[in-house]
């Protein structure tokens, strides 16, 4: 059984086809935001904990 919205409630602030994305500093790739992200969204940037790793070295290949 799904829960009827009622019509005053606010919508989501986002929803799948409306994610705020950045750009990789280590491997130039657009990312979306992540739940996990939620708190820090204005600090993430690396897409993954690779690039954050290699942020030093050359770009990770693959």
């Amino acid at each position: 059984m799904t829960r009827r919205r009622e019509p005053d409630a606010e919508p989501p602030r986002y929803r799948k086809g409306n994610l705020p994305t950045k750009v990789c500093a280590t491997c130039a790739r657009p990312f979306a935001w992540r739940r996990k992200w939620a708190r820090d969204w204005d600090a993430v940037r690396h897409c993954s904990e690779r690039c954050r790793r290699a942020r030093g070295r050359d770009a990770p290949s693959g």
